[in-house]
């Protein structure tokens, strides 16, 4: 049994539960999104291309790329502030895009400083001191970040 038949009959069990039947055509669920969402599913299955599909003649085309843009709480792309340019090197530091989201900052600074870490590099004086200079230049630039994401002064 294939991934797409064990998705198709817990969907159709699901469905099953609340009212529908199990044929390729559901009854209704009473809930709408549920309906379009099954249905949207169900074409996929199938092999039909259901990228945009027209709820009624009166409401817009829904696509995923539309749910992924915008979120639930509306556009959060308008609330995103730019960093100003004296962190670029800071995010270049940090080997993440310029402007990166503070979780992928994050995970980029202990990625880092795993492998910078002077206590990795212990045994060998210059290496020790390379590292020792490199972590802190990484602390340095992930506390401007914070200062800045937190309306400070960055400097």
């Amino acid at each position: 049994m294939s991934i797409w038949s064990r998705l198709e009959s817990v969907i159709n069990s699901y469905m099953n539960d609340f009212g529908g039947q199990t044929s390729s055509r559901l009854k209704s669920s009473g809930d709408p999104d549920v309906d379009a969402a099954y249905e949207e599913l169900n074409d996929f299955l199938n092999g039909k291309d259901s990228g945009e599909k027209k709820k009624s003649d009166n409401e817009s085309f829904y696509t995923w790329r539309d749910a992924r843009e915008t979120p639930r709480g509306g556009n959060d792309r308008a609330k995103v502030k730019t960093p100003p340019e004296e962190l670029r090197a800071d995010f270049e530091l940090l080997e993440v895009p310029f402007g990166a989201d503070e979780e992928t900052c994050k995970t980029a600074y202990k990625k880092l400083l795993k492998i910078h870490h002077p206590d990795r590099h212990a045994g060998h004086e210059g290496n020790y001191r390379k590292a020792t200079e490199k972590s802190a230049k990484i602390n340095a630039a992930v506390d401007r970040i914070e200062k800045w994401r937190a309306g400070g002064n960055i400097s």
